[in-house]
């Protein structure tokens, strides 16, 4: 215990006290660093905030050894600012390896600054999804079909990037969709991750359109290893979803002028004739959400004013 004691008495009294302080300053060079210093630690996170900060710490640090070889002369300040920078400088250049990596493509680029940037998803989470499709974007030229109606299985999640579709059901036009918008949310919707089904509806280009495209299964394990993933994709497609809703309830009109909300409960319960309770019930249950709205669109025209 007394070596101990003896030990911290050494440490803290070998030095004598400051009895005089220096009058001058110190040189340019030296305030110069301590401003680095202090401007380097307000950066802020992700990679560009990463190269603000190292950035500004390496100049730091290069400066303080520049100070400590011209005017203190003390090489072990020299030696473990150098050092300092040193390590600044190299995970400055390995962090512009990492933004550099994580470069897309002119598509995907604009995809990232339309939909995901806004949301505040970083460029490594967004290159998880961009992987998960193959880093591809799929060409549908104008009048060729995305999906047949009670014949294509419903086994990806497609997000049109420029372009428009157009659905139909049974001939009968439902909407259209543009892009930023899922060709297929309401069937992803739909279904769990353990079923399978067909598109109930024919999805038409009616342009030359360019879209991508992530498979079912290798979403599901992405979101599986990633739930803020999961979490991401799941708004995103139920606010598409709504979207299409809305989208059809505008062209439903409940006669003398009055359109069809689909925030009113009550409409469901108005007697349709020439349709039995029991099997439109069923059908609002068991239906998608896209097909579920062409029911009461179809519905809708029955109504007496």
């Amino acid at each position: 215990m007394g070596d101990n004691a003896s030990f911290w008495e050494t440490l803290i009294y070998a030095h004598p006290m400051c009895t005089t302080w220096k009058q001058e300053a110190e040189g340019s060079i030296y305030h110069l660093a301590s401003i680095l210093f202090v401007v380097g630690f307000m950066g802020g996170s992700g990679f560009f905030g990463l190269l603000y900060v190292f950035s500004l710490l390496g100049l730091g640090f290069l400066c303080s050894s520049v100070w400590a070889w011209l005017d203190v002369c003390a090489a072990d300040i020299f030696s473990w600012n150098f050092i300092l920078f040193t390590i600044c400088f190299v995970q400055f250049i390995y962090v512009t390896y990492q933004v550099r990596s994580v470069a897309f493509d002119r598509e995907f680029q604009e995809l990232y600054s339309a939909l995901f940037q806004p949301l505040g998803i970083s460029l490594t989470v967004y290159r998880k999804i961009v992987l998960c499709c193959d880093a591809e974007v799929i060409t549908l030229e104008k009048e060729h079909c995305y999906a047949m109606q009670g014949k294509t299985p419903i086994d990806k999640l497609s997000l049109l990037v420029s372009g428009r579709i157009r659905v139909t059901v049974d001939g009968e036009f439902l909407h259209y969709i543009f892009p930023l918008q899922f060709l297929d949310s309401p069937e992803w919707d739909s279904l769990r991750p353990t079923e399978e089904g067909i598109f109930q509806v024919t999805l038409t280009a009616e342009t030359d359109c360019r879209y991508v495209a992530w498979r079912r299964k290798k979403l599901y394990l992405l979101f599986a290893k990633h739930r803020f993933i999961s979490r991401l994709f799941s708004i995103l497609i139920g606010s598409d979803i709504a979207e299409k809703l809305y989208a059809l309830n505008d062209r439903v009109h409940v006669g003398q002028g009055f359109r069809y909300d689909i925030r009113l409960p009550n409409f469901y319960h108005v007697a349709l004739p020439e349709t039995p309770p029991v099997q439109l019930s069923h059908h609002l249950q068991r239906g998608s959400p896209r097909r579920t709205a062409i029911g009461v669109t179809n519905c809708s025209s029955f109504l007496t004013p």
